[in-house]
């Protein structure tokens, strides 16, 4: 997360759904009680937290019970009063009563319930942040703070940092959905450097460290529905002295802490981040933009993504006129436009044989007649007109052209150059003629791809007079 570069696309709950977990969450649900159970006769302290006389009735309002009632009771008015749903009167009096958003809660679009839970998730975010005082109590009352090695902003940073990583790998195409993820993983992915082959004892001592500040943090973050949290196991915390109560299995990584982002998470998270600055796309934010917007826009999103967008985009439109659009935007001889039309190629796919007439209308086109004999082919249709010799190597770079911008060196991409080359004779003798921008970078990428020697260097060839007759 350390650099602005656009984030990969997420896929969000309906709001609808989201607000209503958001209300379901504990930690919201007791807010919203004991903003509704406050009264004229509660008070509250200079910070604007319950009195020590009156938590017990909150305690008891909330059907609180065990060591943890007390603190649960006053972290869930902390947020009431944060997130608007109470408000501080009088502030020398003590004097309270019911915030204005607290109606939000019953009466609001989802959009408003959301924006309440976000603020109560910035409470629970600043309080994780914080580390435990207990212990730190001097003989005068006062939190020792020279006592305690904390770094407010270091460890704001710290937390920030794990949750985008883990933001990252729930949007990850290759995580499957709501797979969670293993504790010393996502400790380890902020505390040991990239480039590090095998980590020091030091740098694996301070991956420990960050697994038990983190085992905390998300035990915090569980109860505002920002995630799923599996604990450490208590008995791999237990003094080396001790005996375990039971076998220790050492090989089950789930023992050590398994988080995910909840889907109410994930849309916190992506709120802030946007917050932030970051560019951090959903699916579906392209669904009401034209064609243009959507094949940019998809260029580099993973396939799957990719296709979710397109089939919104889609859902929209009647299919003869999406085709027509999509095929406008795809025209061009801009360095994206590759990619632009393997995207329009996709986006074609998922179009039933009602859009024929669009690709018909193209087919004499430069640089759309290729596809469109593809797609007809492809759907079965008659009278598709044999695609000539040029266009057949104008559309082969420009395929090639688009694979280089989405994938780069890949082994699909590989495994093509090799398959276009055995497939065509004398194919690099003819193809640096091609009046196309990117003939000779897509020559050069195969003279670089090849394995073959021989075959490497004629593409190489090929290149240098493609380049020369472009005049560069």
């Amino acid at each position: 997360m350390s650099d602005r570069s656009p984030l990969p696309p997420v896929r969000l709950h309906p709001e609808a759904e989201l607000a209503r977990d958001a209300l379901s969450t504990p930690l919201l649900s007791r807010a919203a009680r004991l903003a509704r159970w406050a009264g004229p006769d509660t008070r509250v302290d200079a910070g604007g937290g319950l009195v020590d006389e009156q938590l017990p009735a909150a305690v008891e309002a909330l059907g609180l019970s065990g060591d943890d009632a007390a603190a649960d009771a006053s972290e869930a008015w902390r947020v009431a009063v944060d997130a608007g749903l109470v408000e501080v009167v009088d502030e020398e009096e003590g004097t309270v009563r019911a915030g204005e958003d607290l109606a939000l809660l019953t009466g609001g679009s989802p959009q408003e319930v959301l924006a309440v839970w976000l603020t109560a998730l910035e409470t629970v975010l600043a309080d994780a942040s914080v580390p435990d005082l207990d212990g730190l109590v001097d003989e005068e009352g006062e939190v020792d703070l020279s006592a305690l090695d904390w770094h407010p902003e270091g460890e704001a940073a710290f937390l920030d940092g794990v949750l985008g990583n883990l933001y990252l790998l729930t949007a990850g195409e290759d995580t499957p959905g709501g797979a969670p993820v293993p504790l010393p993983a996502l400790a380890a992915s902020v505390i040991v450097p990239s480039d590090m082959g095998e980590p020091t004892n030091d740098v694996l001592e301070q991956v420990s460290d960050a697994m038990m500040r983190l085992d905390d943090q998300f035990r915090m973050l569980e109860p505002v529905g920002f995630v799923a949290y599996r604990p450490v196991d208590e008995a791999l915390m237990a003094d080396a002295d001790e005996e375990p109560a039971a076998p220790v299995d050492d090989t089950d990584v789930s023992r050590y802490g398994m988080v995910r982002l909840t889907p109410l998470g994930l849309y916190g998270m992506r709120a802030r981040l946007r917050e932030a600055g970051y560019e951090a796309p959903a699916v579906g934010d392209l669904a009401d933009k034209g064609a243009d917007v959507l094949l940019d826009g998809t260029a580099d999103f993973p396939p799957g993504a990719a296709q979710a967008e397109t089939e919104q985009w889609l859902q929209r439109r009647e299919a003869l006129a999406a085709a027509r659009e999509l095929l406008a935007a795809a025209r061009g001889a801009d360095a994206g436009a590759p990619l632009r039309r393997l995207r329009c190629q996709q986006a074609l796919s998922l179009v039933g044989a009602s859009a024929e007439p669009a690709l018909r209308e193209v087919l004499d086109d430069a640089e759309l007649g290729g596809l469109a004999r593809v797609w007809l082919t492809e759907h079965g249709a008659v009278d598709v007109p044999a695609p000539s010799e040029e266009m057949v190597y104008w559309l082969t770079i420009d395929t090639v052209a688009a694979q280089l911008a989405a994938e780069g060196n890949s082994e699909e991409l590989r495994a093509l150059v090799e398959g276009l080359a055995q497939q065509h004779g004398g194919f690099f003798a003819a193809v640096w003629r091609v009046d196309h921008p990117a003939t000779a970078d897509v020559l050069e990428a195969m003279g670089r791809l090849h394995p073959d020697k021989k075959v490497a260097k004629e593409a190489r060839k090929a290149a240098f007079k493609a380049r020369s007759q472009q005049g560069g």
